[in-house]
């Protein structure tokens, strides 16, 4: 007879869980019955409602290097962690802003770009790899992009902070840290809010606009729960971090 196999004690925390594919991966784990940490500039009151017992929620600005030193300097994150086997870090805040050559960038739009894409994910990364250190099963996904292996004119910002991920997990992956699995992962283009702004854009701001006005025409964009299904199951999969970089689309 064989015995009944036991339920891994796992944990999530998912950066800006309030809409587009945070929301969607956040919601994806707790219907797996996954609790999570959600970490954002406002709360989302539809997954509160839905899961109040397994969704704890952080409201944080980060983009603000400083007030997110703060929070994770303090007992938040280890208390959260403590006592699950598997931990989980979704790296998913992240803008796409600013759009355009480089001469018309606005310099405090770079600086928080910089901040939310590059800063805010490697500082939880470490934080999250301190504060898991009993864990026996720690996972890091940073959410890439096509953006950050394929230059785009217009998006100079965005395809080296989202490059900067790629080289960050490569880094960390040859550190082969105990128990710890990392992948920078893109997940496809998803219909989302940045999406939108990506089309907002002027022609002279981002000649590939007319591609990504095609691919919402056409029914091309990935919904958010069906991307965050597929990142999720792949997240929890034996084989997540066997390759540092990696795109949702060719798994």
């Amino acid at each position: 007879m064989t015995a009944p196999q036991t339920k891994v004690v796992t944990r999530a925390v998912v950066t800006g869980h309030t809409r587009g594919l945070g929301d969607a991966l956040a919601a994806a784990l707790l219907e797996r019955g996954i609790a999570v940490l959600g970490v954002a500039r406002s709360l989302n009151a539809s997954l509160a409602q839905r899961y109040p017992h397994a969704l704890t929620e952080t409201e944080l600005d980060l983009a603000d290097p400083a007030q997110l030193a703060q929070w994770l300097g303090g007992d938040a994150l280890r208390g959260f962690l403590a006592g699950a086997a598997r931990v989980v870090l979704i790296n998913n805040a992240g803008m796409v802003q600013p759009i355009g050559p480089l001469e018309t960038q606005d310099v405090s739009a770079i600086a928080g770009a910089v901040s939310l894409n590059v800063a805010t994910p490697l500082m939880m990364a470490s934080a999250f790899t301190t504060a898991s250190a009993d864990a026996t099963d720690r996972r890091i996904v940073h959410v890439s992009s096509g953006a950050a292996r394929n230059a785009y004119a217009g998006w100079s910002i965005y395809c080296a902070t989202k490059a900067a991920l790629d080289h960050h997990a490569r880094a960390v992956a040859l550190d082969e840290t105990r128990a710890l699995r990392i992948c920078s992962l893109a997940p496809g283009v998803v219909d989302t809010g940045m999406q939108a702004e990506i089309r907002d854009a002027t022609t002279e701001q981002f000649p590939s606009r007319g591609k990504f006005e095609d691919l919402k025409r056409n029914g091309q964009l990935a919904s958010p729960e069906a991307s965050a299904a597929k990142l999720v199951d792949y997240v929890l999969s034996d084989a997540f971090g066997q390759e540092p970089v990696a795109d949702i689309r060719s798994l």
